[in-house]
């Protein structure tokens, strides 16, 4: 069995690692982690573990996690993860990282998205990014991997076929995504509190949110091209799921049956893409590692909709299917 640690446990990912991990036939849960004074039940901070966990959460030191796992899942947020991975690293531990810490290319795009200089820069840029269906191989030989944010894998998976083939321009990209209140995390905030969010549908973040430089830094490696996107996320009142929208320019008049062909043929064998001839909505791929896919040509632009969980393929799903490939594991295992 392989040994696995969950760093920062408390949250909605780690839960949803936590109930994938459990019934992975080939994972063990051996520590979950939290700076929280006590030692407290895992099952009582997610009572729907009460049974099928006996964990207690333990504010551990980096070299305690590796010394007792394979494999650190590391749930911390944003510009913590830094401070302590490179440690659970030099202990011997291979790490699936859920932050966004290792996902930036360099150093100066971390400070101007994040506002904090990075405590790891050696690794920026040298850090594979965890979509095994565009980076499989590179994901096999690594150690630490970057997760990918939920909303990028949403927007990214629609695009890189279309951008690699050279068939769309680069400099027009326009993504509308909603999503789920659980995106926002599991800390109380204003917006997410239910009075604001109940019955309502808001944009946040325009122009400025941080999945932006992600979408535009994996795109770039496809076409070989800085794109300009213009990325608005919008909170929709529902639990869980991400709907994206992509509109682009095709550089000359094409089908909409030839962009279904192009997708199909890009994802054909990968197990969690579907290209799907419906137009899909959040509740087909709910607590699924699926994405969802489909194109539409509208008075001369190509529209991308694409839907996933984003607690699941958005998060610990990927998570999870980034373990079995580092593992040489069947990249379904624990996730159908």
């Amino acid at each position: 069995m392989i040994k696995v640690a969950i760093l920062g446990a408390t949250g909605y990912t780690a839960l949803e690692a936590m109930k994938i991990l459990l019934r992975h036939p080939e994972a063990t849960i051996v520590a979950a982690t939290s700076r929280q004074e006590g030692s407290t039940p895992v099952s009582s901070v997610h009572p729907c573990l009460v049974g099928r966990i006996d964990l207690v959460l333990e504010d551990l030191s980096p070299e305690e996690v590796a010394a007792r796992a394979d494999c650190v899942f590391g749930c911390l947020p944003h510009c913590a993860s830094a401070e302590i991975l490179p440690k659970v690293l030099a202990a011997g531990a291979k790490v699936v990282d859920f932050s966004a810490d290792y996902r930036l290319d360099d150093a100066a795009s971390y400070l101007e998205w994040y506002g904090h200089e990075h405590p790891d820069q050696s690794r920026l840029g040298a850090t594979v990014y965890g979509l095994p269906e565009l980076f499989r191989e590179q994901i096999r030989q690594a150690s630490l991997v970057a997760n990918p944010g939920c909303h990028a894998t949403s927007a990214i998976l629609p695009l890189a076929p279309l951008v690699k083939s050279g068939l769309v321009e680069t400099d027009d990209i326009i993504i509308d995504s909603k999503s789920g209140v659980s995106g926002a995390g599991r800390q109380p905030k204003l917006m997410t509190h239910f009075p604001e969010c109940n019955e309502s549908m808001s944009a946040y973040n325009v122009g400025r949110h941080r999945h932006t430089p992600e979408i535009e830094q994996i795109v770039n490696r496809h076409a070989g091209k800085r794109p300009s996107v213009i990325f608005t996320p919008q909170l929709a009142p529902m639990d869980r799921g991400i709907l994206s929208t992509i509109y682009v320019k095709p550089k000359k008049t094409i089908e909409e049956a030839d962009v279904m062909n192009l997708l199909r043929e890009a994802y054909a064998g990968e197990r969690f893409v579907r290209v799907v001839d419906h137009l899909p909505g959040t509740k087909d791929t709910v607590d699924t590692n699926f994405c969802d896919i489909t194109a539409r040509v509208v008075r001369g632009r190509v529209l991308l909709i694409s839907c996933l969980d984003n607690l699941v393929k958005g998060a610990a799903g990927a998570a999870v299917q980034n373990f079995n490939v580092l593992y040489g594991l069947p990249e379904t295992t624990g996730l159908l």
